[in-house]
């Protein structure tokens, strides 16, 4: 009989929804451990991991309560001198690559070629389940900043350089307006927490990153399947980008919102994939808009 072939986007997509069903979506709640703070995970050579494997690996992460940092394959670990301990199960991530195939829609004669692009899984483990690495593969996160209800200069001075727009008022009600291109925020003294007002920022930052003068991929008139994804981009975006900055993310998106992403995740497994990327390049975009790039990135 032959193998049944394994499919990444499958499993991805029922991991996010058990995720989810039990009220623990990675992105709620994406510290690595019950001690530690948020964590980027980071490949074995100090590289960032991107978009999807961000969600995979950080819902393993809070399953499984590690505090680590790093992953890594068998045979790195090995090359590093160190040992997989026994019975220690890995976890999946996706590697995207590319194969050049002759065209076989070419004229007669003609030897071009196209470049299909493919997706495959690796199979990693946390550093806390690998024992003998040297003590610098080790990395442990640092907790989330209590910032109080008092502004962070820092954080104030990072989401200033990127050009946004950003007006507070009175009015209690935190949104991207994108006709108007501009973020309105209550007052941070406002929050319970300066981490919850910079989360909430970091969302709102990735609708204006995503609207209609940069990226351009969230339609102004979107219908409730529309909007519900934008606002599934824009709290998984927050999330990375909240990590980035050291803050813990705090997000409460209704009952309606869960229920219509369980829906399409269920109805389309390459959604999350879709997501999880567009919240990547939203985030990279915002970085490079705070150091100084082109506001003015619309497709």
């Amino acid at each position: 009989m032959a193998k049944e072939r394994f499919d990444i986007k499958q499993h991805v997509t029922d991991t996010i929804i058990a995720q989810i069903e039990a009220g623990t979506p990675p992105w709620r709640k994406p510290w690595t451990g019950d001690v530690s703070g948020a964590c980027l995970p980071l490949r074995h050579n100090g590289e960032a991991y991107k978009g999807i494997n961000i969600l995979m690996l950080w819902a393993t992460a809070h399953v499984k309560g590690f505090s680590s940092a790093r992953w890594m394959t068998f045979k790195q670990a090995l090359e590093l001198g160190g040992n997989v301990i026994k019975g220690q199960r890995a976890t999946k991530s996706v590697f995207y690559g590319s194969i050049e195939r002759e065209d076989e829609n070419a004229p007669k004669g003609d030897e071009s070629k196209r470049r299909i692009r493919f997706a495959k899984t690796n199979n990693v483990f946390n550093v806390d389940q690998i024992e003998g690495l040297p003590e610098e593969y080790y990395i442990r996160p640092e907790p989330p900043r209590d910032l109080g209800t008092e502004a962070d200069p820092e954080l104030e001075a990072f989401f200033a350089s990127t050009g946004i727009e950003i007006i507070t008022t009175e009015k209690p009600r935190a949104y991207y307006h994108p006709v108007q291109d501009h973020i309105h925020m209550p007052p941070i003294e406002t929050f319970f927490t300066a981490s919850g007002y910079y989360g909430t920022l970091a969302h709102e930052a990735t609708h204006a990153a995503c609207g209609p003068t940069r990226l351009n991929t969230q339609k102004v008139h979107a219908n409730r399947k529309e909007y519900a994804f934008d606002e599934l981009v824009a709290e998984i975006g927050a999330c990375f980008l909240a990590v980035q900055l050291g803050v813990e993310p705090h997000f409460d998106q209704s009952a309606a919102y869960i229920e219509c992403w369980l829906d399409a995740l269920k109805s389309d497994k390459e959604l999350i994939f879709k997501a999880a990327a567009e919240a990547q390049k939203a985030v990279d975009l915002i970085n490079e808009l705070a150091k100084g790039g082109d506001t003015q990135k619309a497709a």
